[in-house]
């Protein structure tokens, strides 16, 4: 079975950090690009930042820059998103999502136009 979990979400203070990850079972993530997004109530979901597995481009929404990282671990198969200087405005479910793209500028891609494999989303609440 195709699965993403995602796990690491929580309550945290507004300046504090929270360290998501995403677990791919079913498959492995070569020749993936595999994103993050999240959806705060009453918005419309948006990329947060993406990643490919072959050749570690890197992409993040302004509001991610600086303050998130997203990285691979292909040894065990789990992309992860470090994030700092966590705002409240931060809130929302983060889903992680992989897809393989053709062409170039696959992580612009797939942040703004996901596809793919989908996890069922973690909760994360920065509030103090």
């Amino acid at each position: 079975q195709l699965q993403l979990v995602e796990s690491g979400g929580g309550l945290v203070q507004p300046g504090g950090s929270l360290r998501l990850s995403c677990a791919a079972s079913g498959f492995t993530l070569d020749y993936y690009v595999i994103g993050w997004f999240r959806q705060a109530p009453g918005k419309e979901r948006e990329g947060v930042s993406c990643i490919s597995s072959y050749d570690d481009k890197t992409y993040y929404a302004d509001s991610a820059k600086g303050r998130f990282t997203i990285s691979i671990d292909n040894a065990k198969n789990t992309v992860y998103l470090q994030m700092n200087s966590l705002k409240p405005e931060d809130t929302g479910v983060y889903y992680c999502a992989a897809d393989q793209l053709p062409g170039s500028d696959t992580v612009q891609k797939m942040c703004v136009i996901p596809s793919g494999y989908w996890g069922q989303g973690t909760q994360v609440t920065v509030s103090s």
